[in-house]
């Protein structure tokens, strides 16, 4: 359990000290590019969805 312990102390230590972290203005900006890019992408695989359920529907009723 110790070593779990230092491990987890060593790795904020880690966080804190070593790593470059981006500018707070910068990671709004980028997240709300990502969400938008995000919303836009689910939209355009909802209506590619929605075409192709429409022609598998029509596909089997017209074989039926």
């Amino acid at each position: 359990m110790a070593g779990l312990t230092t491990y987890i102390k060593e790795s904020f230590e880690e966080l804190k000290n070593n790593v470059s972290w981006t500018p707070w203005p910068e990671a709004q900006k980028l997240t709300v590019i990502v969400a938008v890019f995000s919303i836009i992408f689910s939209l355009a695989i909802w209506g590619v969805d929605t075409v192709f359920s429409k022609a598998v529907k029509a596909y089997f009723e017209m074989i039926h």
